[in-house]
């Protein structure tokens, strides 16, 4: 490796850390912001299921320490959440020097929606669907059978759940920055709807926590909207970006 190369990899690796350094210096103010009313959004996260529990039921941890990570986890959740929109900026930060100009313009604009989409689908998982989702599962609950859910079940079914939500309501982004590519264009996604579809309610089937019909398609009518949403949005931003900096029209993308 000649000296230009190696300079070339430690400044690579420089803007690495500083990207890294930023970014879990957000994470952690955040982190520390949240933990100091956790008491607070742990009563706020565990309220879909608390609506739900028979008044003889209550929410139970089974290990001495479980409450106390559960709390630094929770913690930890929220400061990344929090901490988002920072990310997705640096992570635009460190790719942007081998980028071309027009392919900056997309980058960074694409890097705060893809943050807000996020959370703005992990706030409808929380807010639409987790409430009839643990109504169903405290269904079953009678005379004989008793439920006592642990902090550790809950946690991790709900953080599953918010993931997956946010990821979802990626989906017309990442389709207009396919289509900004060259990969794909609203012609190509018309055509193949009806795989879109089916592969929608694959999806709800595996990542839905109940087996009924109803709260699966509550998961997978959130995804054929955001599907359509994204021909839509394809066809009205999707011009693909060419070398030399301009964009073909959305005729010649198609």
């Amino acid at each position: 490796m000649d000296e230009f190369q190696k300079q070339a990899l430690t400044e690579h690796l420089a803007e690495l850390r500083s990207c890294l350094i930023v970014s879990l210096i957000a994470v952690g103010v955040c982190f520390a912001a949240a933990y100091g009313v956790i008491e607070e959004i742990g009563e706020w996260f565990f309220k879909p299921l608390f609506d739900v529990l028979p008044d003889q039921s209550s929410l139970i941890f089974t290990s001495y320490q479980e409450a106390f990570f559960f709390y630094l986890k929770l913690a930890l959740t929220c400061g990344v959440l929090l901490a988002s929109p920072v990310i997705f900026l640096q992570i635009w930060r460190f790719v942007a020097p081998g980028l071309y100009r027009h392919e900056k313009r997309v980058l960074l604009p694409f890097a705060i929606l893809s943050a807000f989409c996020f959370l703005g689908g992990a706030a409808f998982g929380y807010l639409v669907v987790f409430p009839p989702a643990f109504k169903f599962l405290m269904g079953y609950s009678n005379d004989f059978l008793s439920p006592m859910p642990t902090v550790k079940e809950y946690f991790s079914l709900s953080l599953r759940l918010l993931i997956a939500f946010g990821a979802i309501f990626e989906l017309p982004i990442f389709m207009v920055l396919l289509a900004k590519l060259g990969i794909v264009n609203a012609t190509f996604l018309r055509q193949h709807r009806k795989y879109a579809f089916l592969l929608s309610f694959v999806i709800a089937a595996i990542l839905t926590p109940t087996p009924d019909v109803v709260n699966q398609c509550m998961m997978a009518g959130p995804l054929v909207v955001l599907y359509e949403v994204s021909i839509v949005a394809v066809w009205l931003l999707g011009r693909k970006i060419v070398a030399g900096g301009g964009e073909v029209s959305k005729g010649d993308a198609q």
